[in-house]
């Protein structure tokens, strides 16, 4: 038994026994304990109270000595009391006593009531020993009593704190402020939250540290506060985090819409101070006010204008020409370090900040939020030199819009090849495109406009992105092309007859064709506008063309398009392609399918790598002498096993909201998914509590793991649910806000039956090695 069992004497009952155990006095805590007078046990053996007269409780031989132990006891009504008790020797053993005095003092109070006290000592004891968190237990008259401020590295502060007041270390208006707030929990004897409190010791007035507080009044038996208690938490770093984080949005959107260099360059140096220092200068190469791009002198130096010069609230721009070289970053003072503006590997000019001496020296992290707010101020210097050269961006930014020629996941791999008519330039209106969709869902485009150069280019680049639009909106490929053809018709209108007839955008006579995989069923779904079909070459070599019946092509209007369906093994290639390809192969459209079939089979691409199957099928056709552009796009599938997809059923019971947390939380263990659980089941409670009371019932959910863990909840209504910004007042509509913050993606998309709702998350790097091995 420990040496401090009952801390709180008040609270535990007493009797005094002699030596032959005969209850001689009586407390009234014990009566309130067991309900007994003190006439009803005096002169009674305390045997008689035992609730098994059977199970005495065992007796040292030494019986001089405090000795310890529980037994259980019967109150007056009858029922059982379990008791810790603790038995005080009066007298020595061998003192001579009178007959029927007081020989044993015994201390007793209720198991449950002992073991609190033993878990407020171990949670004190707790406190006072850690090193994270500090506490601190002030008098009524704010005086330090214990502390563990000797576990923590603060500057300034005393080794032993014991009777000392804040203002003993603190500086006076930090212990003052501190002080005021203590005195408050004297008073009221409400507790105390406050963040962010500054506190500075007096042998380190320029350090200090930021604290979280959190106080609460020590009460004493009547009620009234005797003390309290302090915890503290530095937040220094986090505190500071915040604000350079803030200062880096802050400085972001000073600049952030400028195209001018001179005003840019003033917006940076004037949101620098006072924030990060005490004065900012910026320099900013004398090429890039003319639009042109910097180059250093023959002897390395760089010709600068100091554009803005900002210094406690003052800013002065001019146009003071310097000159420094490469090397103008570095810095040997402290309280000085320059940063390069870079745009695209071009030195643009240099930021220097200063602090003065009373401040204190840069930390490494106000290097990096410098360096980072000259990066971001960069790109703008850049945007704003470059506004005078469209022309050229505009090149470029057609030729950006290719599509990436591999790609390798989980659904499928893909190769292509886009070989334009006129390599020269390196564009033209034909294009492919690999979309992901929800749900291990992957939609393969081509397409085809009619013209050459970049007017056919431009024309390319808003269908594409059309395109990935629409098809973000999970679409059935019919749908989707009925929207596309609407919107080459607008854009016929829109476009009219410009006075340049070379930069023509061409709207009219493009086709394409939509294919969507699903690799869960293994189904493939194709429809066309006008374009040729897609082929299959199954897992043997074995060549067919998907069945779909082509629509007019896209801006003609009025028709329907059809969809086709086709079952694809894991391991088949579906190839879609351009007119081009099957005019250089063959000619006319039967011969160039069918030499297409014998070239597809030719190049085996069931069985070798895709990129070799694609230089293998367009190889030999001259790239300098091509009647059109040529497009290829060689897809393989992928199926996602069965044993990696899991689906429920549910009724549109509250009742099923625990249900499906608990079968999805088994289904992830089971994956090695057990990172994912919580946010799993958070997901699943939200989409699933929504179906439920917007959309009814039956409901159905499935789970899909590839690259990504998906996670749906179908339902048989047909209104879309809408993420808005709630209220502070209220009570509802955060349900899709807090799915968005949890997974990587999320939406919904119409089905035959009603719609369903998605959402993904990444896997963890575990998982996300092994979804990684099976995609090569």
């Amino acid at each position: 038994m420990e040496r401090h069992l009952f801390p709180y004497a008040e609270s535990m009952a007493g009797i005094a026994l002699d030596g032959l155990g005969v209850v001689v006095a009586w407390t009234a805590a014990a009566e309130r304990l067991l309900a007994y007078r003190a006439e009803e046990v005096c002169g009674r053996p305390v045997w008689d109270l035992l609730h098994d007269p059977d199970g005495r409780p065992a007796v040292p031989r030494d019986r001089g000595v405090p000795w310890s132990g529980e037994t259980v006891l019967r109150d007056r009504s009858g029922r059982a009391r379990k008791i810790v008790y603790r038995v005080l020797p009066v007298c020595h053993a061998g003192t001579e006593a009178a007959e029927g005095a007081a020989r044993y003092l015994v201390l007793g109070a209720p198991a449950s009531e002992v073991a609190h006290w033993r878990q407020d000592q171990a949670i004190t004891r707790g406190l006072l020993l850690q090193d994270r968190v500090g506490l601190a237990v002030f008098d009524d008259r704010l005086r330090i009593v214990r502390t563990n401020t000797s576990l923590l590295p603060y500057t300034g502060v005393p080794p032993d704190l014991t009777g000392r007041r804040l203002g003993d270390f603190l500086m006076p208006e930090d212990a003052a402020e501190i002080e005021r707030l203590l005195a408050g929990i004297l008073d009221t004897g409400r507790p105390l939250v406050r963040g962010g409190v500054l506190t500075r010791t007096l042998d380190d007035p320029q350090g200090g540290a930021v604290m979280d507080l959190a106080a609460f009044g020590l009460q004493a038996l009547d009620g009234r506060v005797v003390g309290l208690t302090l915890l503290f938490t530095d937040v220094t770093e986090l505190h500071r985090s915040r604000a350079r984080l803030e200062l880096l949005h802050r400085a972001t959107a000073a600049v952030g819409g400028l195209l001018s260099v001179t005003g840019a360059g003033e917006a940076l140096a004037s949101v620098l101070v006072p924030h990060l220092a005490d004065t900012a200068v910026v320099e900013i190469a004398e090429a890039v006010f003319s639009g042109g791009e910097p180059a250093t002198e023959q002897d390395g130096r760089l010709l600068l204008r100091r554009t803005a010069v900002t210094s406690a609230g003052l800013t002065v721009s001019g146009a003071a020409l310097a000159d420094r070289g490469e090397s103008g970053e570095a810095s040997g003072d402290p309280l000085e370090l320059t940063a390069s503006l870079r745009a695209r590997g071009i030195l643009l000019g240099y930021l220097t900040v200063r602090r003065e001496p009373g401040r204190g020296a840069f930390e490494p992290a106000d290097l990096d939020l410098l360096r980072e707010i000259a990066g971001r101020a960069s790109l703008v210097l850049d945007n704003a030199r470059s506004y005078t050269r469209e022309h050229r961006a505009a090149v470029g930014l057609q030729r950006s819009l290719l599509p990436p020629s591999e790609t390798a996941g989980a659904v499928v791999s893909t190769a292509g090849v886009y070989l334009p008519r006129d390599p020269s330039t390196g564009v033209g209106g034909d294009w492919f495109d690999v979309i992901p969709l929800s749900s291990a869902r992957v939609a393969l485009v081509a397409g085809d406009v009619v013209g050459h150069g970049l007017g056919a280019s431009a024309t390319m680049g808003r269908l594409r992105t059309a395109v990935r639009t629409l098809a973000d909106l999970d679409l059935d490929p019919e749908e989707l092309l009925v929207h596309l053809d609407d919107l080459v018709a607008q854009l016929v209108v829109e476009d009219g007859e410009p006075e340049d007839a070379e930069w023509r955008p061409v709207t009219i006579g493009g086709t394409c064709v939509y294919a969507v995989y699903d690799a869960v069923s293994g189904r493939c779904a194709v429809a066309s506008a006008g374009h040729p079909p897609p082929a299959v070459i199954d897992p043997e070599g074995r060549v067919t063309y998907v069945p779909v019946s082509p629509g007019p092509p896209l801006g003609v209007g009025g028709l329907p398009f059809e969809v086709a369906e086709t079952d694809l093994g894991s391991g088949s290639v579906l190839a879609l392609f351009s007119n081009g390809l099957l005019e250089e192969v063959g000619g006319e459209l039967d011969r160039g399918m069918a030499e297409l079939a014998r070239r597809l089979a030719g190049a085996r691409a069931a069985d070798r790598p895709l990129r070799a199957a694609v230089d293998a099928i367009v190889g030999d056709l001259p790239a300098h002498e091509l009647a059109d552009d040529v497009t290829l796009l060689l897809a393989r599938t992928r199926c996602i096993p069965e044993a990696d997809t899991a689906v429920w059923s549910l009724e549109a019971d509250p009742a099923a909201v625990a249900k499906v947390r608990e079968l999805a939380s088994g289904r992830l263990r089971e994956w090695g998914l057990d990172d994912l659980v919580f946010t799993t089941e958070l997901v699943l409670s939200e989409l699933v509590t929504n179906a439920i009371r917007y959309a009814g019932g039956p409901l159905q959910v499935r789970l899909i793991l590839a690259e990504c863990l998906t996670c749906e909840v179908s339902d048989p209504s047909a209104t879309q649910p809408r993420m808005r910004r709630a209220r502070l007042t209220d009570e509802g509509g955060r349900g899709l806000y807090l799915v968005a913050q949890l997974t990587t993606r999320w939406g919904s998309r119409y089905t035959r039956h009603g719609k369903t709702l998605w959402a993904e998350q990444p896997l963890p790097p575990p998982a996300a090695d092994v979804a990684a091995h099976l995609n090569r």
